[in-house]
């Protein structure tokens, strides 16, 4: 009997309960930072089946054009699944649910269906899935197997024994930007499973590259473990003495050497890398990646990506297209990047205290040698983002 009269009574005020409700939903929503607020609720908790309400304040567009043709790009596993919806739910948060860039994902063999859904489930983003062709996922003919397998059982690195290392390390410095589902692209932001994005970027990296003219940008940068590149300066060297004519004008060069005028291992951390892509298909590094690769370092040795792109965007970019993103907060394992006074401040949250590669020797020579070079009066290094 009491059940019955509580639902009488809750029918009989229903009709006013509602209109005082949205009384106060409307009063509220007439405040423009409760307006905002809600809005961007909206936005970060919305299921695929809804619509963003405020275009005007989040300038996203599920259906419109980016102002750059720009993609999310990743080389992945299935087993990588649950360490990559950790960063697609990062960068949807921080970045991309604003922006709506669409993500490509590769593999060297057919994604699941489980890893389809379970990527599609944190983006209201496009998201493209593409398979790699045996020319960029192979060991090439040229290769002596008798030889690579004596290096493989004798190597004394990090995945030194491993073959699909070392087809990776080749993918990405020769094949990555080729694969047909980049073709219509301008520009790439390479991510990578289990990583964190510190930081809310309240800017468009990729419309900032382009409307500078940038054509490399990178957040870490350390010394390359040398005993996986012994011969991957003389290699180069070689191959600079028989094409002086592709070296930039205003190159990085004597970033990379030493006091004795040898390589000094710096090179930039390709996990996180945003690329104008036009870079990557010029005569230059594709002529460069070709020679490299006859030459077998990718396999006889272990050279990574990383240090392949790095000593190219330093040889045949000028100083001024190549971009620290010193405000952009970001971990790799084992190495963390965290703006200097995100302790106090900003929308970051990262302990600048345990973040060591600002001050590191690559990362300071590099912002020596670009200074002398774009900027040569200047009595102080400048901060370089945005």
């Amino acid at each position: 009997m009491a059940l019955t009269s509580y639902r009488c009574l809750v029918w009989r005020h229903l009709p006013i309960m509602i209109v005082g409700i949205l009384a106060g939903y409307i009063v509220g929503c007439n405040k423009p930072a409760v307006r905002q607020t809600l809005t961007f609720k909206h936005i970060f908790s919305r299921t695929p089946q809804q619509t963003v309400i405020d275009v005007d304040i989040n300038k996203y567009e599920p259906n419109g054009v980016n102002p750059v043709k720009a993609a999310l790009v990743a080389l992945v596993r299935n087993s990588d699944l649950f360490g990559l919806r950790s960063t697609i739910r990062q960068i949807e948060d921080r970045f991309n649910a604003r922006h709506n860039y669409p993500y490509i994902f590769v593999n060297d063999v057919e994604f699941t269906e489980e890893f389809k859904r379970g990527v599609r489930d944190l983006t209201q983003a496009h998201v493209h899935f593409g398979i790699l062709d045996e020319e960029s996922w192979k060991v090439p003919e040229w290769i002596n197997r008798e030889q690579y397998e004596h290096v493989k059982s004798t190597a004394q690195y990090p995945h030194g024994e491993k073959d699909s290392y070392r087809k990776m390390c080749r993918f990405q410095s020769g094949y990555l930007h080729r694969h047909p589902l980049l073709a219509d692209l301008d520009f790439y932001w390479r991510i990578e499973p289990d990583v964190e994005y510190y930081c809310d970027m309240n800017y468009d990296p990729f419309v900032f590259m382009q409307q500078n003219g940038l054509k490399y940008g990178w957040n870490i940068a350390m010394p390359e473990f040398m005993a996986t590149i012994p011969t991957l300066w003389n290699t180069t060297m070689q191959f600079v003495t028989e094409h002086p004519e592709l070296l930039a004008p205003d190159s990085l060069w004597p970033w990379l050497l030493d006091e004795h005028g040898n390589y000094n291992g710096c090179h930039f951390w390709s996990n996180f890398e945003i690329v104008d892509l036009s870079f990557y298909r010029s005569t230059a590094y594709q002529t460069f990646f070709d020679y490299l690769d006859r030459a077998g370092g990718f396999f006889y040795e272990r050279w990574g990506d990383a240090p392949v792109h790095s000593i190219a965007a330093a040889l045949f970019l000028n100083a001024s297209q190549v971009h620290y993103f010193d405000d952009i907060g970001y971990f790799h394992p084992s190495v963390l990047t965290c703006p200097r006074d995100a302790r106090t401040k900003g929308t970051c949250v990262c302990d600048s205290n345990k973040s060591f590669v600002q001050d590191g020797m690559c990362t300071v020579r590099f912002l020596e040698v670009k200074q002398s070079i774009v900027n040569p009066n200047a009595t102080k290094l400048a901060r370089l983002g945005p």
